[in-house]
C-alpha cells in the first residue's frame, strides 16, 4: 500500500513540475515578447524624436528672426565694449549690416573665450564672429570664407632693447589662454622660441596683460596684430610691434561642425555687401588699426 502511494505521489510530483516548468517556459515567452515590443516602441519613440528634431531645427533656420553672435568683449577692433558702454568693433559692424539685410535682430553675446565650443554646442550663440582663427581649426566648425588676413606678433616697449624674436630669450612673455598667439607659440617650429622664455604667462583677457606690460610684470605679449595696433594708439606710453613676425592666419566666421545652412545664408550676404561695397566701407572706419590693408574681401 505504502508503494502504491509513494508511486502515485511521486508521479503527482512531477506531473506539477512538469506544469511548473510548462509556466515558466510560457511565462518567459510572454516577458520576451513583451520585452521586444517595448523596446520596438522605444525604437520607433526615439527615431520620431529626432526626425521632430530635425524638423525644428530646419524650420528655426528658415523662419529664423535673430543672430546670436559670441564674441570677446575686450578683443579690439572686432569686438569691445566703447566709453559709452556700447559693444562695437569691425566684426559687430559686419553683423549688424547682415542682420539688417535679411530682417534679423542682432542679439550680441559676450563670452569668456576659453568657453566659446561650450557656448556653440549648447545653442547659446549661433556663431563665434570675433576675430576667430579658422587655420587649423577647419574639422573642428563649419567656416565662412576668410576675410580678413591676419598676423601674430610680439609687443614690447620702446624702451625694451628687444628688437627680434631671439631678444625674447630669458624673458618674460605674456599670452592669452585658447588665443591664436598661444596656439602658435605651442607649434613644433617656435618649440625652441618658446623654450628660450623664463616664463609664459597666461591671461584671461588682453587688458590685464597689456597693465602687466606697462607695469613691467613681462618684457613681452604675443598677440594679434589688429588688437596690437588698437592698444598701442589708446595708450600713451610709448610700445612698437616687433617686426619679426609668430604666425600668419585668417579670420572667418565660425558655426557649428554641419551647420551648413545658416553659414550659407551669412556668407551670401556677407558676400553681397563685399560686392556693393558696404565691407570696404565698414572696414575703413577701422583704418586706424590696419584693418584696410588686413582685409582679403573686397580688394
Amino acid at each position: 500500500m505504502k508503494k502504491r502511494f509513494l508511486a502515485c505521489a511521486m508521479a503527482a510530483m512531477m506531473a506539477a513540475s512538469l506544469a511548473a516548468c510548462g509556466q515558466s517556459a510560457d511565462s518567459s515567452a510572454d516577458t520576451a515578447q513583451a520585452t521586444a515590443a517595448e523596446n520596438a516602441e522605444s525604437a520607433a519613440a526615439e527615431t520620431e524624436e529626432v526626425v521632430e528634431t530635425v524638423e525644428a531645427a530646419t524650420e528655426t533656420v528658415a523662419e529664423r528672426t535673430t543672430l546670436i553672435v559670441g564674441f570677446d568683449a575686450e578683443f579690439p577692433p572686432y569686438g569691445y565694449k566703447d566709453e559709452s558702454g556700447e559693444y562695437v568693433g569691425f566684426d559687430l559692424d559686419l553683423a549688424a549690416e547682415v542682420c539688417e539685410r535679411k530682417g534679423w535682430e542682432l542679439v550680441k553675446q559676450p563670452i569668456d573665450w576659453d568657453s566659446k565650443d561650450m557656448e556653440l554646442s549648447a545653442g547659446t550663440i549661433d556663431c563665434i564672429w570675433n576675430g576667430f582663427t579658422m587655420n587649423g581649426r577647419e574639422e573642428q566648425y563649419t567656416f565662412s570664407v576668410p576675410y580678413v588676413d591676419n598676423s601674430q606678433v610680439f609687443v614690447v616697449a620702446e624702451d625694451s632693447g628687444i628688437a627680434t624674436k631671439a631678444d625674447l630669450a630669458g624673458k618674460v612673455v605674456g599670452v592669452q589662454k585658447e588665443s591664436s598667439a598661444l596656439a602658435a607659440l605651442e607649434e613644433e617650429e617656435n618649440a625652441d622660441l618658446m623654450n628660450s622664455f623664463a616664463s609664459l604667462n597666461q591671461y584671461a583677457d588682453y587688458n590685464t596683460a597689456f597693465m602687466d606690460l606697462e607695469a613691467g610684470a613681462i618684457d613681452a605679449l604675443a598677440m594679434d596684430i589688429g588688437v596690437a595696433n588698437y592698444n598701442i594708439n589708446q595708450r600713451e606710453s610709448g610700445f612698437v610691434v616687433l617686426e619679426d613676425q609668430l604666425a600668419s592666419e585668417q579670420y572667418a566666421i565660425g558655426f557649428l561642425l554641419g551647420n551648413t545652412e545658416l553659414k550659407d545664408e551669412v556668407e551670401k550676404t556677407l558676400l553681397e555687401m563685399v560686392d556693393d561695397g558696404t565691407f570696404m566701407e565698414i572696414a575703413e572706419k577701422y583704418a586706424d588699426f590696419g584693418l584696410v590693408d588686413s582685409v582679403c574681401l573686397g580688394k
